[in-house]
């Protein structure tokens, strides 16, 4: 049984990886403590957040209702200040690597779109086919059983026709377990402009319930703001896990941020080191360690724990924590439209074009998803009305055209790995005199590239098939939230961090799995991917404790 001092598994971080690998673990018998840095928080205090925003905040701030506590710092989108903002950025393209993370018990599930797209087995092969980026070290076939598992355990609807399925000509081990949610009349409108461009718009796989209850969430009422919190709790969100996890014996530490990683004589993880919010630090043994705390607090953990054994930080022989900080590139378009096209009628996200993310000429370019943000838009129109000066009549007429008539496309492009686009220790310290993460981010030629001879003008045809009166490109690259890299996986344990397990290749009983191992970045949305490899390392977890 766990305690606060120990468990046969210390899981620091209550995210979507943290949670499946602690019930996984405790199904097989053996006994999890977990550690949140930041608080523990019942939805209704979120959507009372939310709904006291004011309305400039309430749209494209998704950590708006999260504020940050001292002792857990994140992205804080209500200050301007240079010198109380948590994250530190350069390189020419700093403003894209912007993350929006909250540290909450839940980690960013609670905001997250729901969108769960398989990688394809081209993705995983980005060095042997286009002579790009890494390859992974096992084949789509070898994670296709966790994709499935990932699904089953987080409750993912989506279509069971072949032909809306992605990736294409990818066997399936089980079907979803739910069907897909239907569209909107704006990505029905979408999909059939799509069509006419070659571009195929398929109905994304979400981690939201359609149509039934499922794991006790109920169904999907289209509330339209599942960013930043779905009021009902029919999307998958980690903060619905943690009961679940209490229940079969799991503890669960909220406001404990851990700092240390502590190893000994053979270099194997012995200890972690956590503050409380009073600044008193504790010690918590084990016998496996997972470090789930997404891939910019993971290998800044690392870095800040390094000591005689480990002088470059924990798990860092290869000099690889860190590097190949990773996220999709995004930019957006504003539309103006001479029809309605009403957008907001069901999930914030349910459709994305991805048949633009493959090809040959990945050789000398990146591939992307395309999709239209299917939010409501009266926030919006009531801004751009108010900006007119028109009162009365007027301007709820105005109000109600730009709600019906504006839209926005976005492109998200693949990253590469790069060893320069790198997380380091800033000299800036937090609260707790933990240094800042700083990070440098380059979206390099390939994407620059790819925005300027294939994803911008197939954004300008989208636009035009949908009948825009205006278009207005974002003047920069931005930030998907997607967040990856860091702790990058290889069998090679010269370049890469952790094994095919997410094993760090440097202690045996250390596991740093999700989105930081990932080799290749992709055009699609991380989590389904992340909670592949947590079921893939929770396996190797449960075999290494009960076997040796």
């Amino acid at each position: 049984m766990a305690n606060d001092q120990s468990a046969d598994v210390v899981i620091a971080g209550t995210g979507i990886v943290g949670c499946l690998i602690a019930e996984q673990a405790l199904d097989a018998g053996l006994s999890v403590l977990m550690l949140e840095a930041g608080p523990r928080v019942d939805r209704w205090r979120i959507v009372e957040n939310y709904r006291n925003l004011p309305p400039s905040l309430r749209l494209f701030h998704w950590d708006a209702p999260y504020p940050p506590k001292p002792w857990a710092p994140h992205l804080e989108t209500r200050k301007e200040k240079e010198q109380e903002q948590y994250l530190q950025l350069e390189g020419p393209n700093a403003r894209a690597y912007l993350q929006g993370y909250v540290r909450y018990a839940g980690g960013a599930t609670w905001h997250w779109a729901g969108l769960c797209w398989r990688i394809t087995p081209e993705d995983m092969r980005l060095k042997s086919l286009y002579g790009v980026g890494r390859d992974w070290p096992f084949t789509y076939d070898a994670l296709e059983p966790y994709y499935t598992r990932a699904e089953h355990a987080i409750g993912v609807s989506g279509p069971s026709d072949p032909a809306l399925q992605w990736p294409p000509n990818a066997k399936r081990s089980k079907p979803y377990p739910m069907g897909p949610l239907p569209f909107g009349p704006g990505e029905r409108r979408l999909t059939e402009v799509a069509a006419k461009v070659g571009m195929i718009n398929l109905p994304a796989p979400q981690a939201r319930n359609s149509g039934v209850s499922y794991h006790g969430r109920p169904p999907c009422c289209g509330n339209n703001n599942c960013f930043p919190v779905c009021p009902i709790a029919a999307k998958y969100d980690a903060a619905t896990a943690l009961p679940k996890i209490e229940a079969k014996g799991g503890k669960i530490l909220a406001n404990a941020v851990v700092y240390r990683i502590e190893t000994g004589q053979k270099n194997g993880v012995e200890a972690v080191h956590y503050f409380d919010p009073d600044k008193a630090s504790h010690r918590v043994a084990g016998k496996v360690f997972v470090i789930a705390c997404n891939s910019i607090e993971t290998p800044k953990l690392l870095l800040f724990s390094k000591n005689d054994r480990n002088p470059g930080g924990i798990a860092n022989s290869s000099d690889q924590v860190g590097r190949n900080m990773m996220d999709q590139p995004k930019l957006f378009a504003e539309l103006e439209l001479a029809e309605p096209l009403w957008t907001g009628v069901g999930p914030v996200q349910s459709s994305s074009i991805l048949n633009t993310s493959q090809g040959d000429f990945r050789k000398d370019y990146t591939g992307a998803m395309f999709r239209m943000e299917n939010y409501a838009r009266s926030y919006v129109g009531a801004a751009a009305a108010l900006k007119k000066g028109l009162v009365g009549k007027a301007l709820d007429k105005e109000i109600r055209r730009l709600s019906a008539c504006t839209a926005r496309l976005t492109v998200e492009h693949e990253p590469l790995p790069l060893p320069d686009n790198r997380l380091t220790l800033s000299d800036k310290k937090d609260w707790l005199g933990i240094n800042k993460p700083n990070i440098y981010y380059d979206v390099s030629d390939y994407v620059r590239r790819s925005a300027r001879e294939y994803t911008v003008p197939k954004l300008r045809a989208l636009a035009d098939g949908l009948g825009a009166t205006s278009f207005q490109l974002s003047p920069e690259f931005l930030n998907s939230d997607h967040i990856m890299g860091g702790c990058i996986m290889g069998a090679d344990a010269k370049t890469s961090v952790v094994d095919p397990d997410c094993r760090a290749h440097d202690h045996q009983n250390l596991f740093l799995p999700g989105g930081a191992a990932m080799p290749s970045g992709t055009a699609s949305n991380s989590t389904l991917t992340m909670s592949a490899l947590a079921l893939k390392a929770a396996d190797a977890i449960v075999d290494q404790l009960r076997h040796g």
